[in-house]
């Protein structure tokens, strides 16, 4: 039986080292013109995130702490695989995460 995770909220979550805790985009199920589109097409969730939260750093060889690239409400965009889940939230590694988007 799989453990699950007993916090009430996703506040309580501070990732460690380079850590980041982002919250995946929901694909849209309905075009701007009112068309429903098929769950096919919806059910896979999209490569861009918004960051939640962020870990202080991970130490480099010399022991100094490198901290991450990204910052707590950045928008990102993810691997098509990877992460660790949490409830609808995702734990990833700085280095994993593709790119920062500018808006």
């Amino acid at each position: 039986m799989a453990a699950q995770a007993t916090f009430k909220s996703i506040k309580a979550v501070i990732p460690l080292l380079d850590r980041v805790l982002v919250q995946r985009f929901k694909p849209e199920t309905k075009t701007a013109s009112g068309i429903f589109l098929p769950t096919s097409s919806t059910s896979s969730p999209l490569p861009e995130a918004t960051v939640i939260a962020v870990g202080p750093g991970a130490p480099n060889k010399e022991g100094q702490v490198v901290p991450t690239q990204v910052k707590a409400g950045d928008r990102v965009l993810l691997p098509g695989w990877g992460g660790n889940s949490i409830k609808e939230y995702f734990l990833f590694k700085d280095n994993e995460i593709l790119a920062k988007i500018q808006e």
